[in-house]
């Protein structure tokens, strides 16, 4: 059994002594069982949720009890102050979310910061949060990520190209916003980021770049410059030619929509590949014009991910606001590139109790058998959960579970590969992970 938690005004978190952990789907309590959980891994972060209190489920009533101070603190204790507040778990890259944390509302609960919030409970080995670990590649795990290794790798970075702008910004990104991707490429080991576009055409709701007055601030601000074609190559070559199953990526956190930029990615592919054929050179994108991802193919490009936070329009639209595209774009785009012969992964943006409702499952299986995608990346969305279920009222009802949505498309795609990560050309066509325990 794992304890529901709360915590007090100064943040210290506490196990009920009689609540069990309960979680959330959608809008819905729903009770939790051991198979759900994982032991919290090295690296996540534990939050808690001003304006929310915590809720417990009362195994000997059957019923979800949002926890008040009488239950918490006993008659005289004055150790709590003020009503018991919820908590949560956002976990290392890796992991899919299986449970928002349960809560009770207060009146004015104030937005939450742009972070994936997990169910978090305590058993007598420790900490447990409602997750599914879908891929085995252990590049996001703290061990990996010491900065005393990185700062003088960084300068002499910088020493070869003290004028390179792109260089700079990722250096603030690495040590300001401690992105990994910005950290791998000073440590010339896996994935390196190639952010190009300043702009963006659609208007994300959680976009982790650009907020405008939608009740939380943005995570890191977006890159503000167009870096030129040797500024990028002077980036993706090293990283290209010296890492094993290296890869360069456009299309990261710190920028808008890279295809904004087609012209300019593609001239950079093209010299990249006349240049090396080592390492993979990849794009993450909103997939917005299917025209340039098959001239983008044609230059040389290995892969793209394109993402998706649903296979309906009617879901698709309140969240992207797509501004002069439209989704059969989008979908158009996932064809060509399977076509193109790119090795083509969707991006699907899992939130529990949408992504899992029965018409979203039905529609995503469908839409796989059309586009045929290689590989679906079940990342978590990191959004306030109620900024993102007041697009979506008419979800009244809990989903059928992310569990079973990743059993199905198992079930009904033995050769489709799951995971978190991109993939070097090396790995294209492998099943990282031939068990998923379900």
């Amino acid at each position: 059994m794992a304890h529901a938690l709360f915590a007090d005004q100064d943040h210290r978190i506490y196990d009920h002594p009689a609540l069990e952990l309960a979680a959330q789907s959608g809008q819905h309590w729903v009770p939790l069982s051991d198979e759900d959980l994982v032991p919290l891994p090295e690296g996540t972060k534990l939050f808690v949720l001003p304006g929310r209190a915590a809720v417990g489920w009362d195994a000997a009533a059957q019923t979800f009890s949002p926890m008040s101070l009488s239950e918490t603190a006993a008659p005289g204790e004055s150790w709590l102050q003020g009503e018991p507040l919820a908590v949560a778990a956002f976990l290392p890259a890796g992991y899919t979310r299986l449970h928002l944390p349960a809560v009770a509302l207060s009146p004015s609960p104030p937005s939450l910061p742009l972070w994936t919030y997990t169910a978090l409970g305590w058993t007598d080995q420790g900490f447990v949060a409602s997750a599914l670990r879908v891929d085995p590649m252990d590049h996001s795990e703290a061990g990996h990520y010491d900065d005393r290794d990185l700062v003088d790798k960084i300068e002499v970075r910088l020493q070869d190209h003290p004028d390179n702008r792109l260089l700079h910004h990722l250096k603030h990104c690495a040590v300001a916003y401690h992105c990994f991707a910005a950290k791998n490429l000073f440590m010339q080991r896996w994935e390196a980021p190639l952010p190009t576009s300043p702009t963006c055409n659609a208007g994300c709701v959680g976009c982790l770049s650009h907020q405008n007055g939608q009740g939380c601030d943005a995570s890191h601000a977006r890159i503000d410059f167009v870096p030129s074609v040797s500024e990028l190559a002077a980036v993706a070559l090293p990283h290209l030619n010296s890492v094993p199953r290296g890869i360069v990526s456009f299309g990261q956190g710190c920028e808008g929509e890279p295809l904004l930029q087609a012209d300019l990615i593609t001239r950079v592919v093209r010299r990249l590949r006349e240049t090396t054929d080592r390492g993979t050179i990849h794009l993450n994108t909103n997939g917005f014009d299917p025209e340039a991802v098959v001239r983008l193919a044609q230059a040389g490009l290995d892969s793209i991910r394109i993402s998706l936070n649903s296979a309906r329009e009617t879901t698709y639209v309140p969240y992207y606001r797509p501004r002069q595209y439209r989704f059969s774009d989008v979908v158009s785009s996932i064809c060509r590139a399977r076509d193109a012969g790119l090795y083509t992964a969707i991006n699907l943006l899992v939130f529990p109790g949408i992504t899992d409702q029965e018409r979203e499952v039905a529609a995503l299986l469908k839409l796989i058998r059309r586009v045929q995608p290689d590989m679906v990346h079940m990342r978590n969305l990191s959004i306030d959960p109620e900024i993102y279920l007041r697009l979506f009222p008419a979800a009244d009802a809990p989903g059928v579970g992310i569990r079973r949505l990743i059993h199905l498309l198992r079930r009904e795609f033995p050769e489709l590969e799951l995971g978190y990560f991109n993939r070097p050309k090396e790995l294209f066509g492998q099943r990282l992970i031939e068990e998923i325990p379900l």
